[in-house]
C-alpha cells in the first residue's frame, strides 16, 4: 500500500501565524533599547529610524513610542525593581536580557490591561528570538518574581491553576 504525505506532514512548510501589531512593536522597542544601551542612540534618533525598518508599518506605533519613551525615562526605577530579583549587577546582564527585562517590567507596571502571563510569554519569545541560548529561562524567572511583586492579586489567583 502506498502512503502519500499530506501538506501537514511537512512542518517546515507550515507558516507561522502572522505577528500581531503589538508583538511587532515589542520587537522594535527591544531593538531600540539595544541601540540606546549599546550604540548610545537617543530616543529621538531611535524613533526617527524605526519607521524605516522592515515591518514597522504593521506595528502599533503608539505602543512602540509609549513603551520606548517610558522605559528610557524610568530606567533607574525599573533597574531598582529588577535588581531585587537578579543574581548579579544589572550592568552585567546581556543587552538583550536587560532590554527584555526593562520592557517586561515596564509593561507589568504600566499596562494592567494586559494579562501578566501574556507579557511574560511575549518577553520569553523575544529572549528566544534575539538572546542567548538560555536567556529566556532567566527572563522567565525574573519576570515571574516581578509579576508577583507588582501584581500580587493576579498572580495569587492564578497560582492554583
Amino acid at each position: 500500500m502506498t502512503t502519500f504525505l499530506s501538506d501537514s506532514d511537512h512542518p517546515e512548510d507550515v507558516k507561522a501565524p502572522p505577528k500581531s501589531a503589538r508583538r511587532r512593536s515589542r520587537e522594535f522597542v527591544l531593538q531600540g533599547l539595544y541601540q540606546w544601551r549599546v550604540g548610545g542612540a537617543d530616543e529621538a534618533a531611535i524613533e526617527a529610524y524605526a519607521p524605516e525598518m522592515e515591518g514597522f508599518a504593521k506595528a502599533d506605533r503608539e505602543f512602540f513610542v509609549g513603551t520606548l519613551r517610558g522605559v528610557i525615562a524610568q530606567t533607574p526605577k525599573l533597574i531598582e525593581q529588577i535588581s531585587v530579583h537578579i543574581d548579579r549587577p544589572f550592568i552585567e546582564l546581556s543587552p538583550i536580557e536587560a532590554g527584555v527585562l526593562l520592557m517586561g517590567s515596564f509593561e507589568l507596571i504600566h499596562h494592567p490591561e494586559t494579562p501578566y502571563r501574556v507579557i511574560i510569554n511575549e518577553c520569553i519569545e523575544l529572549a528566544k528570538s534575539f538572546g542567548g541560548t538560555d536567556g529566556h529561562k532567566y527572563v522567565n524567572g525574573v519576570l515571574d518574581k516581578i509579576a508577583a511583586a507588582v501584581r500580587p492579586e493576579f498572580v495569587a489567583r492564578n497560582q492554583g491553576r
